[in-house]
């Protein structure tokens, strides 16, 4: 019994302690980058491709203003390859505002009287407390009422531009993009991640495109250091948050 104790003490130990791993990165010292070279874009800029048939070409076509190259004066510079790097323009002012109201009233009254049935009423008063008759056999009545109001009121405003690297293409020609941003001002890092999918075409020709037209896109605004860790609830707290029914 002892060791049984022993063991699940170490292993609430050992729980609470992987969890303040998180907070133990910034302690005393600022929160640390996420490492460049371990992200999907680094992965996908480093893929080589496919090898392809390529066209005999002189030194001068990259420069020709009728090269149908990137390098060229008038060649197309969206993002189209693997490991090519997009502008995602993330301009969100969205404001929604709901309100219901609901009421219902009902009500209902039955009564059966039988004064006079064969003369049983009579009978049976005789055998009654003093003041009951049997003559209102059946009295029942009810009444409900519900009502019930709700709102909901949402402002959102958000504009950022992040860039974002082409991480994969689909069979259909589909760009699956993802992005990350980190901004580190003093013992606080402040992080954009944004990922979904693309259509070549919707690419402007600045080489941008808007969140509007990305597919299963997810956008997360968010950051990790000393400030975030005082708003956020301790760990303690969350559980018994979680698991306490009232």
């Amino acid at each position: 019994m002892k060791m049984k104790t022993l063991f699940t003490t170490g292993l609430i130990a050992g729980l609470f302690v992987l969890g303040a791993c998180n907070r133990m990165d910034h302690l005393g010292k600022p929160p640390s980058f996420t490492p460049a070279n371990e992200t999907q874009e680094h992965v996908a800029m480093l893929w080589q491709g496919l090898p392809h048939q390529v066209q005999s070409q002189r030194p001068v076509d990259n420069a020709s203003l009728w090269s149908g190259s990137q390098q060229s004066l008038l060649g197309d510079r969206r993002a189209m390859n693997k490991g090519d790097i997009l502008t995602v323009v993330i301009e969100i002012d969205e404001e929604a505002e709901i309100s219901n109201d609901t009421s219902r009233s009902r009500s209902s009254s039955e009564s059966l009287n039988m004064p006079q049935l064969l003369g049983l009423p009579q009978r049976l008063d005789e055998h009654l407390p003093t003041g009951a008759s049997a003559a209102t056999a059946v009295d029942l009545g009810g009444a409900s009422t519900s009502r019930g109001n709700g709102s909901v009121k949402r402002s959102e405003k958000l504009e950022l531009k992040v860039a974002a690297t082409v991480v994969d293409i689909l069979p259909n020609g589909v760009l699956a993009i993802s992005g990350s941003q980190e901004l580190r001002v003093n013992f606080e890092l402040r992080e954009l991640l944004v990922s979904g999918y693309v259509r070549p075409q919707d690419i402007s020709r600045k080489n941008e495109i808007t969140y509007d037209k990305i597919a299963s896109a997810r956008v997360s605004y968010g950051g990790r250091g000393q400030i975030t860790d005082v708003q956020q609830p301790r760990y303690g707290q969350q559980v018994l948050d979680a698991i306490l029914p009232f």
